[in-house]
């Protein structure tokens, strides 16, 4: 997984997402960097002080390096976060007289969730192991998004969380 990150940092991509069902990636997001940071050296050598990630995680601080690519590690638990926070936002908008619930569509919605999370929809998914769902994005966030599935190769989470 790391050495993907890496290559991703390497041709220019600067959000990068990675969704852990299990939450294996967030527990161990420290071992995570570090490995990282691994692959930087042993894959871009001289050049990887060139490249820098950021986690983009709400409740973590103190993870985030001089940023040229943005990592965010999901789980299931963010995509609920993610709908309150729209909801709370779309009930202050009404409270305060600049909406009206039927103003309340995909649009709508579309926007709110953006404007909570600050990273764009998806370009490419790349899929491992048999799991045959959005994971958590919503149909129209995914509308645009070439989704590729790769051969099975172990599972990257184990690789981090060391079991």
């Amino acid at each position: 997984m790391a050495s993907l990150v890496v290559w991703c940092m390497a041709v220019g991509i600067s959000y990068v997402s990675v969704y852990d069902h299990n939450g294996i990636f967030k527990r161990n997001n420290s071992r995570l960097m570090d490995e990282i940071l691994k692959q930087q050296q042993e894959l871009l050598g001289l050049d990887c002080s060139k490249y820098t990630v950021e986690f983009a995680n709400h409740d973590k601080t103190g993870q985030v390096l001089n940023c040229q690519s943005t990592l965010k590690v999901l789980s299931p638990e963010d995509g609920k976060a993610d709908i309150v926070r729209a909801a709370q936002n779309f009930c202050q908008l009404v409270a305060q007289q600049q909406r009206t619930h039927s103003d309340l569509d995909v649009n709508m919605l579309d926007n709110l969730l953006s404007s909570t999370n600050g990273f764009p929809d998806p370009d490419l998914v790349l899929k491992f192991g048999p799991v045959d769902s959005t994971l958590g994005f919503l149909p129209w966030h995914i509308r645009l998004t070439e989704i590729m599935e790769l051969a099975k190769r172990g599972d990257p989470a184990k690789q981090v969380s060391g079991d």
